[in-house]
């Protein structure tokens, strides 16, 4: 699947929350849900913090704030930009929700490369794409797009 201009803004705008939550000591990841009009209806950063929750990724918190306040009908047409590939919790927590498309940033191999086993961030290598393919619901990826600009939100961050 291809991507539109549209796509381009709203992902340089999850990599722009991502750098401000890197700033904030948070984990530079993004993800902001658009609907099929290109209205923006739900930004996420990380929240791994304050409680360490590991399952706190930016793109399943939105996830379930989106399935408890959107019908499946609003959600099956929307877009979650995403400023890294959602790893398979959230292409799971994406998939459950009924979002219809998703379009990140860089790669979860690409991450996995960068960080290494950090203890906060132990990347799982699984292609989202994979994960979707599982299931019987249509889910459109586009990805990985920008992941130049993308990465160098993680460059400093992971560093011990």
């Amino acid at each position: 699947m291809s991507h539109t201009e549209r796509d381009i803004h709203f992902l340089r705008e999850s990599f722009r929350l991502a750098e401000e939550a890197g700033k904030q000591g948070i984990h530079p990841f993004a993800a902001i849900l658009v609907d099929a009009d290109g209205t923006v209806l739900m930004e996420q950063l990380n929240a791994f913090l304050p409680d360490h929750d590991m399952t706190g990724h930016a793109e399943r918190v939105l996830m379930t704030r989106a399935n408890t306040t959107y019908s499946q009908d609003v959600l099956a047409g929307c877009t979650m930009y995403t400023s890294a590939e959602p790893c398979a919790m959230c292409s799971g927590a994406v998939y459950w929700a009924g979002v219809g498309r998703v379009v990140y940033g860089a790669s979860e191999k690409r991450l996995k490369d960068m960080t290494g086993n950090h203890p906060e961030n132990p990347t799982l290598d699984l292609p989202c794409r994979t994960v979707f393919e599982a299931g019987q619901r249509k889910v459109d990826v586009v990805g990985p797009l920008l992941e130049e600009e993308s990465i160098r939100v993680h460059e400093d961050f992971w560093k011990d």
